[in-house]
């Protein structure tokens, strides 16, 4: 895989790291939520209700308090129904839509979004899962490793549930390990991450595409890294969890 650094450069040369206004945010909420059915009824599962509110909204408060400015919900099932809720903007976030035609996983999503995304970074957000984060402090930290990619990882008591992410010491990521095995607590990855072109333009331009399963193993050695975040995380993914999602958001504090 051949690798093209790209950066923004000062009068001497020296990377500049640009505002997060000028990242483009990218959540994908297309998403079926099979398994929240029985108590979401035919929501989209990123309108799953939580205190009255859509579960999306809370993402974009995330995004949005940290200065982004422009966001790019990447849908699928129901997702008039999403933008019906959700509108063209929130607060000093720009909404824009791309809905894919039939499931394309989470890397074909954003590749069927690309004439959307033209900003040289981009932070993508899975739209069932928060997780409390600095985002200028994990901004900053991928910015001084001129990553490629850069996973927001944090460490749960059961990750055989979700997988593991294994980092060295430096957080560059050296392995995967797939959900139901390894050992019970450990990193995961938290469903956010910093991306550059080099690693869209890498996507297949064809069939359904995993992020998690197929692009990122493919750039370990290139540039891959974890950035480690000691906040709360949730999933909405089950019903178990997304009852727990009301009293996440009651106790939540900035970061």
């Amino acid at each position: 895989m051949q690798v093209e650094i790209m950066a923004a450069t000062g009068a001497k040369g020296t990377p500049v790291k640009p505002s997060l206004a000028s990242v483009t945010a990218v959540i994908l909420a297309g998403g079926l939520g099979t398994r929240l059915r029985s108590v979401i009824a035919d929501r989209p599962k990123g309108l799953a209700l939580i205190h009255g509110r859509p579960f999306l909204t809370y993402l974009l408060d995330q995004l949005a308090a940290a200065g982004i400015q422009d966001a790019v919900l990447c849908t699928g099932y129901r997702g008039e129904q999403v933008r019906a809720t959700l509108g063209d903007s929130h607060g000093n976030l720009r909404l824009r839509y791309s809905q894919e035609p039939s499931p394309l996983g989470t890397g074909g999503a954003i590749r069927f979004a690309l004439p959307l995304l033209t900003s040289a970074s981009l932070v993508v957000v899975n739209g069932d899962s928060f997780c409390e984060v600095n985002l200028e402090a994990f901004w900053t930290w991928h910015w001084a490793r001129q990553a490629q990619a850069t996973l927001l990882l944090t460490e749960v008591p059961d990750a055989q549930r979700y997988g593991q992410v294994c980092v060295d010491a430096d957080g560059a990521v050296v392995s995967f390990v797939e959900k139901g095995t390894g050992s019970t607590s450990g990193l995961i990855n938290a469903g956010m991450y910093f991306l550059t072109q080099p690693v869209l333009c890498s996507i297949p331009s064809t069939g359904a595409v995993s992020l998690e399963r197929e692009t990122f193993p493919a750039w370990i050695g290139h540039g891959l890294y974890g950035y480690r975040s000691a906040g709360r995380f949730l999933d909405i993914g089950t019903p178990e969890s997304y009852a727990m999602a009301a009293r996440f958001f009651a106790e939540k504090v900035p970061v």
